[in-house]
């Protein structure tokens, strides 16, 4: 009996507080209604705001992409065109787009690079044309000294730079050959010490030996290995780029033809 009404008291007891512990969490609930929903609030409106944040990265990380894309595709056109104008013989219009390309493109050396070189190449074709001559490699210097400015001991560069002054030399060999011949020599040696297999610089610079033993009267064979080398270079070369510096392969089995017909 006592037991039970221990019991029963204990239970009350017990109820009794828990009644207690309910009317006070109820007299409260206003208040604590209130925090949760402030909370909440402060919780949802920081999480919108991180989605925000997070959609205004992602739009600038989109439009920087975007913008990257849109003008490498405007350079890679640029380019294409300038090239195809090129094989046109419009050596004019060529230069004119790879300027321009240049001006949009300021770190970048390529385009000064074969600007110069439509110039230096077509070089060799008006040679007797002394006015134009010296207008058009004058330009071409300027390019040059554009690319190699964006791209320093650059070996490309130093080639085009001694192929510039290889006009000149075959423009008036006896104004120029004995200035220019050691700064011809100079630059394919410093190209070759930096890019010893380089296609380019091996073929140029047996070209120039070649050149020299003719005009001294010396035998040109020894200097054909260095040619039969740059066409093993050449079937191996993989450019940098589609538009880095690939052009001589065709070049290279001519002279190495005509060595072995000598």
């Amino acid at each position: 009996m006592s037991i039970n009404t221990c019991f029963c008291l204990n239970e009350l007891s017990v109820c009794i507080k828990e009644k207690r512990h309910y009317d006070s969490v109820k007299e409260n609930d206003n208040s604590v209604m209130l925090f949760f929903k402030k909370w909440n609030s402060i919780g949802y409106l920081q999480y919108n705001q991180n989605k925000i944040d997070m959609y205004k990265i992602a739009l600038i990380i989109a439009f920087m992409v975007t913008s990257m894309l849109f003008a490498q595709n405007n350079y890679e056109k640029g380019m294409q065109k300038a090239f195809d104008l090129w094989e046109e013989q419009k050596i004019e219009d060529a230069v004119n787009l790879f300027e321009r390309i240049a001006s949009a493109e300021p770190d970048n050396w390529l385009p000064a690079y074969y600007a110069a070189e439509v110039l230096v190449l077509d070089g060799f074709t008006i040679l007797k044309d002394k006015e134009k001559l010296e207008a058009q490699l004058n330009r071409a210097q300027g390019f040059i000294d554009d690319a190699a400015a964006i791209s320093k001991d650059n070996p490309e560069i130093m080639v085009m730079q001694a192929l510039l002054h290889t006009v000149y030399v075959a423009s008036d060999g006896a104004t120029y050959g004995m200035t220019l011949s050691g700064k011809i020599a100079n630059l394919y040696a410093t190209a070759r010490g930096i890019s010893p297999n380089n296609p380019r610089v091996l073929l140029n610079k047996a070209e120039w030996d070649m050149g020299a033993a003719r005009y001294f009267g010396q035998d040109t064979a020894p200097f054909c290995k260095d040619v039969e080398k740059a066409v093993e270079l050449f079937a191996n070369f993989k450019p940098e780029t589609k538009f880095h510096p690939n052009w001589g392969k065709e070049r290279a089995e001519e002279v190495l033809k005509s060595c072995k017909e000598n």
